[in-house]
C-alpha cells in the first residue's frame, strides 16, 4: 500500500495545482501542503518550485516521482497477485501498438496459450501515447511499443528493428519508378492519428528532411491499418508504415513499396516496463520468452 503522502505527491505531480489535488483526494488543502512538506523534510530536497504562477517539479522531484510510479504499480499488482494466490499464476496484462499487435502477435499468443493453458491474458493494442499512460497507471504490466518515446523514462529492451517503407497502389505513378522527396508532397497522404508509432516516426522522418505535414497536398487520418491499406490499394493516396504490416499485399502485389531516394529506414519495436520496478525480474523472464517466439 503506497504511503497516503506520496500518494498527494504523485497526484499534485500530475495536476501540478494543490487545489485541484486536495478536491480529488478529498482532503484539505493545507493537508496537502503538510504531505509534501513532510516528504521535502524527510528527503531532504525541494520536490516542487514555482516559475511565474506555474507550479513545476524539480530535478529530485522528478526523480521521486519516477519512483513512486513504479513503487505504486508494483504495489497494486502486488495486491491482484495475492488475491490469486491460490490460482495457478497471475493474470498477464500487457499492451501493444497497432502493427505489433495485428501483425507480429498471432504466432506469440498462440503459443502462450498453449504454453501455459491456465494463464488469464489481456493483451490491449493501442497507440505509444496510450500505452504508456496506462503502463504509469499500473493497468498493464509491459508493453510492446514502436516509435518515439522517452527511454529515459523506463526500462526498454530491444525486440527487432524492422523495416519502415512507403506504400502505393500497384496503380500508382509511382510504381517501378525511383521518387524523390518533393514529389510525394504532392500526393494525398493517408496515416495513423498523432499518439501513434508510425505517426511519429513519419514525422521525425519529415523534420529530417525539414519537413512538416503541413508540406502535403492533403493529410487524411485514420485509425485503423486495414482501412489505410484498403484506401491505398484503391490509389486514393500514399502512406508509411512498417513492412511487417503489409507484407502479406506486398507479396500478392495489391500493394507496392514506394522507391523513395536516399528512405532506408529501420526503427525499433521495444519491450517497454517502469524503471526500478519490484518486478522487473518477472518481466525480463517474460521479454525471454516473447523474444524467443518472435524471431
Amino acid at each position: 500500500m503506497l504511503d497516503f503522502r506520496l500518494n498527494s505527491f504523485l497526484t499534485l505531480c500530475q495536476v501540478l495545482n494543490y487545489t485541484k489535488t486536495a478536491e480529488i483526494l478529498h482532503i484539505t488543502q493545507p493537508a496537502v501542503s503538510q504531505h509534501i512538506r513532510y516528504l521535502e523534510e524527510y528527503y531532504g530536497v525541494k520536490l516542487f518550485l514555482y516559475k511565474g504562477k506555474n507550479l513545476r517539479l524539480t530535478d529530485a522531484g522528478k526523480k521521486l516521482y519516477s519512483f513512486a510510479t513504479a513503487m505504486k504499480t508494483s504495489s497494486d499488482k502486488l495486491k491482484t497477485t495475492l488475491k490469486l494466490a491460490e490460482e495457478e499464476s497471475s493474470p498477464l496484462k500487457f499492451g501493444t501498438t497497432l502493427t505489433i499487435g495485428e501483425y507480429t502477435m498471432t504466432y506469440v499468443l498462440r503459443k502462450l496459450l498453449s504454453d501455459f493453458p491456465q494463464l488469464s491474458i489481456s493483451m490491449e493494442v493501442g497507440n505509444t501515447e496510450l500505452l504508456l499512460h496506462k503502463l504509469k497507471e499500473g493497468e498493464i504490466d509491459f508493453a510492446l511499443l514502436e516509435g518515439h518515446f522517452d527511454k529515459s523514462q523506463y526500462q526498454a529492451i530491444l525486440l527487432s528493428l524492422e523495416n519502415f517503407i512507403g506504400i502505393c497502389s500497384n496503380n500508382h505513378p509511382f510504381n517501378n519508378r525511383r521518387v524523390n522527396f518533393d514529389e510525394i508532397l504532392n500526393e494525398r497522404l493517408i496515416l495513423r492519428e498523432e499518439g501513434s508509432g508510425t505517426r511519429n516516426i513519419f514525422e521525425q522522418i519529415l523534420y529530417e528532411h525539414n519537413y512538416t505535414m503541413e508540406a502535403f497536398k492533403q493529410v487524411v487520418e485514420i485509425g485503423n491499418m486495414e482501412t489505410i491499406k484498403s484506401l491505398v490499394k484503391e490509389n486514393l493516396g500514399i502512406s508509411f508504415m512498417y513492412e511487417a504490416a503489409v507484407k502479406e499485399e506486398l507479396n500478392e502485389g495489391s500493394l507496392v513499396r514506394i522507391d523513395l531516394e536516399d528512405f532506408q529506414i529501420k526503427r525499433e519495436f521495444n519491450f517497454v516496463f517502469l524503471k526500478d520496478s519490484l518486478h522487473a525480474q518477472e518481466y525480463l523472464k517474460w521479454f525471454k520468452y516473447f523474444d524467443s517466439k518472435l524471431k
